[in-house]
């Protein structure tokens, strides 16, 4: 063939192709196109090949070894084309062993038997979602916060939810549990009320006695009564002893506690105080006592503070005996106070009743004897029992912090033996007894059921009405102590930036619609701290409200400055003066301390102070009554009513109120008022004038003018 390769048209239009330069192997390019000059129809060729071999028009005719070459090079491509053909239907066998793969999730997916392809599994219908109610436990209140945490929220949802119904809140403000399950429905949620357990309930509580190791002990009687009634002189006949001495205001300042012996047989004696200001001492005399002597002066019946305590008895579950005192006195009535008690269920035994009444005299001793038979005699009765043989449990009748023996508590013990050298708590407080003190002023080493004894070695003050036990052990007396501690923290005190003084309060706390009056008392005993107390939180209203922030007995110290300066506090002192420190951080620190020996005058002084609190009541007073006969005029301030004063005074500054035919068309301040030309403050009746009103120059002759002032009244 030629020794050059062209590039030759094919028949009938075919493509042109490369052919080969050079007829010697590896020295010319060979044709890639699909029909390199070959005829129409020839298959595709390479290096020019057509339909025929070595006869392709469009390449170099191929002859003796040339196309053997050429035919042993295209022998070895389709060897190698076998080759990979083979690999890859391997390689599909092992794909196609596997008709499952399944993903991480263990989803089956089929396979496409292609490399990497996998069709999709079906997706299933998703089942509707259960809303789920869930329940939280709460406790009567509590804060936002509080109640997010409770429910998993963020409290910033809960407050926007709050300020979107009208109600601004943050995260500390506190919600009571009607409010704060409303919230938490919104949020399908169901609310249970948390169920208070008192640890220190669970810590009194005791099993049942056995008969066996109960002996008959003294009753324990509570004497009350109306103020000034003789109760401490009759406690003074009895024990024939001069114990009876004057009591500041009248009023009894201490619980005291004396033991009698009548034919061979204890009775112990409970002196409570009478006023009305004593309920709290007065509730725990009667729950530690079996029965109630209940006097009542012969000239007096039956007063307020007797019928508190008749209810207070009847509420403790103690036996009533009247003594109706004073029968020595010239207007004494005694069948007309026994016709009084009748109203109170109190139905004497002669008169076909169950309640025993007593006529005796404290100053002539008369009766004494037969009031003493009648108490023995209900005692047996009652068949009062205790077992000694266990450790000692009683209560707490009084207590305070002595200088040289330090806090001292005057207890009543009910069950059991208390000795000397035994484990105690009682309340917050806890110790070990180090000397005891009877009635009489002995030193006792045990004290026995109904017998009141004076205890050293506590190592706090103790609260009046607290249980007093005796523990085995020191470790004991003290978990009891700090289990009481952790149940009865104070509550928060709010810090503000004002300092309270009982004579400017009105003017410091006249923003805001609900004012808190904070208060510290500290007293000699601490029963006067609890009286005081219940006396001045009496005395809140509905806009204002008394806090007793802290109650302690001893002296007014720097401890107490402080909290009431962070507090915004006054300082009450009731038979106790600051000491120097205290009183020198007062004076810089801005408290303001008050000091009384009368609980009427403490009270009094509070409840002064409250009420210049109180937002003042203002009523209308009417001062007269004009009648407008005649208008003028006046480019300055337009109608002026000529009136005539009806009666009364109309008076310049006054408030008016102008009715049209029954009817009112106008009420504000009178702005000018005139005689004549002049400018006069008031005009009387039967005189003309000339009225400007404030906002107002629309009136008609005939209208009547009504002049009033606003007049503040005092607040009760």
């Amino acid at each position: 063939g030629s020794e050059q390769g062209g590039f030759r048209q094919g028949r009938s239009g075919d493509q042109g192709g490369f052919g080969t330069r050079s007829a010697k192997p590896g020295q010319g390019m060979r044709g890639t196109g699909a029909q390199a000059g070959g005829r129409q129809g020839a298959r595709p060729g390479f290096g020019g090949q057509s339909s025929r071999p070595g006869t392709g028009e469009g390449g170099r005719r191929r002859t003796g070894a040339r196309a053997g070459e050429s035919e042993g090079f295209n022998r070895e491509n389709e060897k190698h084309r076998d080759d990979n053909k083979r690999k890859m239907n391997q390689e599909r066998d092992k794909r196609s062993k596997k008709d499952l793969i399944y993903s991480e999730e263990d989803t089956p997916r089929k396979s496409t038997g292609r490399s990497g392809r996998f069709i999709k599994p079906e997706k299933k219908p998703a089942a509707p979602a259960e809303v789920e109610i869930k329940t939280i436990t709460i406790p009567e209140k509590l804060t936002v916060r509080e109640l997010a945490d409770a429910m998993h929220k963020n409290p910033s949802d809960i407050i926007k939810k709050l300020f979107l119904a009208g109600q601004v809140m943050t995260p500390n403000s506190e919600l009571e549990y009607e409010e704060a399950e409303k919230i938490a429905l919104d949020y399908d949620i169901l609310c249970e009320k948390e169920q208070k357990v008192d640890a220190i309930e669970e810590l009194l509580r005791e099993d049942d006695e056995s008969e066996e190791d109960m002996v008959t002990r003294p009753p324990v009687i509570c004497v009350m009564g109306h103020v000034d009634h003789g109760k401490t002189s009759l406690l003074d006949t009895i024990r024939k002893t001069n114990v009876t001495r004057g009591e500041a205001g009248g009023i009894t300042q201490a619980i005291g506690a004396y033991t009698i012996t009548l034919d061979g047989r204890s009775i112990t004696f409970l002196d409570t105080p009478g006023h009305e200001a004593f309920t709290a001492m007065r509730m725990r005399g009667a729950n530690s006592t079996d029965i109630a002597v209940l006097v009542v002066a012969a000239d007096d019946g039956v007063m307020p503070q007797t019928i508190e305590a008749i209810n207070h008895a009847k509420a403790a579950g103690v036996e009533i005996i009247v003594a109706v005192n004073k029968i020595d006195k010239p207007g004494a009535n005694p069948e007309r106070v026994k016709q009084e008690l009748t109203e109170y269920d109190l139905v004497p035994t002669d008169w076909g009743g169950t309640t025993e009444v007593v006529p005796v005299s404290a100053k002539t001793g008369e009766g004494i004897e037969d009031l003493l038979e009648t108490i023995l005699l209900t005692a047996d009765i009652l068949e009062l029992k205790a077992n000694p043989n266990r450790n000692a449990r009683g209560l707490v009748l009084e207590a305070k912090l002595d200088k040289g023996r330090g806090p001292v508590a005057n207890v009543l013990i009910q069950k059991g033996t208390l000795h000397i050298g035994d484990f105690i708590s009682a309340g917050a407080s806890s110790g070990k007894v180090r000397a005891m003190i009877d009635d009489k002023g002995r030193r006792v080493k045990e004290a026995k059921p109904s017998q009141p004894v004076e205890i050293l070695g506590l190592s706090d003050v103790p609260s009046a009405g607290e249980v007093i036990i005796a523990h085995e052990t020191n470790d004991e007396a003290k978990a009891y102590a700090e289990t009481y501690k952790n149940q009865h923290k104070e509550e928060l005190i709010e810090d503000t930036k004002m300092r309270m003084n009982l004579d400017d309060l009105f003017s410091q706390m006249k923003e805001g619609t609900l004012k808190e009056f904070n208060l510290i008392i500290k007293a000699d005993v601490q029963g006067s701290v609890e009286a005081l107390k219940q006396s001045l939180l009496k005395l809140s209203n509905d806009e204002v409200v008394v806090k007793v922030i802290h109650g302690g007995v001893g002296a007014i110290n720097e401890s107490d400055v402080t909290l009431a300066s962070a507090s915004n506090a006054v300082i009450i002192g009731f038979g106790v003066r600051p000491d120097p420190v205290a009183k020198a951080m007062a004076e810089h620190e801005g408290v303001d301390i008050r000091l009384y020996k009368v609980i009427y005058q403490a009270i009094d002084a509070v409840e002064a102070a409250l009420k210049g609190m109180l937002a003042p009541v203002y009523e209308e007073r009417v001062i007269g009554h004009a009648e407008v006969r005649m208008l003028f005029k006046a480019s300055a301030v337009g109608n002026i009513a000529g009136s005539y004063v009806l009666d009364g005074t109309i008076r310049r500054g006054c408030k008016c109120r102008i009715t049209r035919e029954g009817e009112q068309i106008f009420e504000g301040d009178l702005a000018s008022l005139k005689r004549f030309k002049d400018d006069v403050k008031e005009v009387r009746a039967g005189f003309e004038c000339g009225l400007v009103f404030t906002g107002f120059d629309k009136m008609q002759v005939g209208d009547i003018v009504e002049a009033y002032d606003l007049v503040e009244v005092p607040r009760t």
